[in-house]
């Protein structure tokens, strides 16, 4: 079977299972993170592993041996390697996404992200031109912001910009497998740099920028610090450099009634609307929380 070369006994596997399962609790990972390497590399359902059926199976197509099962799972209790890298792809909105230690694994808060482009969009008094776009997505890593407006906004084109061009690969991977890549253009380059001939006409610009300050980065989960990019990370002494570079160049991409939206850390966003407020080009700058209820996103209108 194309994919899965491999057969693994039903009793083996579960036995693996069983054991890393213990392995996972002694180590403070979520149990569940067993199941997800299971189903992301072998052809296993959720039913099989709740009724325990697995075991009973004579044998089971993977992706990988046993003992490279087993190797995968030591590298998430030893090294902290985030099972996303693992299995090599994660779920995020109704999108599946490949992931690799060249980009930040998405977050489900950054979901958010999409449903306030939304929500801004259609309470707008321009909202007609709004969802016409173009609209860009700066720091683009996997691509998961630019494809997600890209199916929220079917009218628009996406422009994505990122300054790696390992994460643009995985990102123009990720815009073949789940569709609508037409509709989105890739730019490698820092922030709006590649966009001159954009100027003046966005009528949007989204961002999950680098925000955690320099001095946190290394004290953040080993899963983070040691094996996601810490370009994606690293926002410099306060946290707001990348940001604070957003406020000021936008107004010069961004049409009137445009809209600015960044993604940030809690406690920032005070320090975030008055770096936009500074710049007497936006209007209707506001904080807006994610599902905790705490600050998360900050957006604001262009004058």
């Amino acid at each position: 079977m194309a994919g899965f070369p491999y057969r693994l006994s039903g009793r083996e596997l579960w036995a693996w299972r069983s054991r890393s399962v213990a392995e996972a609790e002694a180590h403070q990972i979520d149990p569940a993170e067993v199941d997800w390497l299971l189903r992301g590399l072998c052809q296993v359902d959720g039913l099989a592993l709740r009724l325990g059926t697995l075991e009973q199976l004579a044998e089971v197509p993977s992706q990988v041996t046993l003992s490279a099962l087993e190797a995968l799972w030591a590298k998430r209790v030893g090294d902290r390697v985030p099972i996303q890298q693992l299995v090599g792809q994660t779920p995020w909105r109704d999108l599946t996404l490949r992931v690799s230690p060249a980009v930040l694994i998405p977050r489900p808060e950054t979901e958010l992200i999409i449903d306030i482009v939304v929500a801004q969009v259609a309470q707008s008094a321009q909202a007609a031109s709004l969802r016409r776009g173009p609209w860009v997505d700066l720091g683009t890593g996997s691509g998961a912001i630019a494809l997600a407006l890209a199916r929220a906004l079917p009218q628009t084109e996406i422009l994505a910009v990122d300054v790696s061009a390992a994460a643009l690969a995985i990102a123009q991977q990720n815009a073949v497998a789940n569709g609508g890549g037409d509709r989105v253009q890739f730019f490698q380059g820092s922030w709006f740099e590649p966009l001159e001939s954009w100027r003046g006409q966005l009528a949007g610009m989204v961002s999950n920028p680098p925000y955690i300050p320099s001095v946190i980065v290394p004290t953040l989960a080993p899963e983070v610090a040691r094996h996601e990019p810490h370009l994606a990370l690293d926002g410099g002494d306060d946290g707001l450099e990348a940001v604070r570079h957003l406020a000021q160049a936008a107004p010069d991409y961004l049409q009137s009634g445009g809209l600015w939206l960044v993604e940030h850390m809690e406690g920032q966003a005070p320090a975030i609307m008055a770096l936009l407020a500074a710049t007497n080009a936006f209007e209707a700058i506001q904080a807006l929380p994610d599902l905790t209820g705490r600050d998360r996103f900050v957006c604001a209108t262009r004058r």
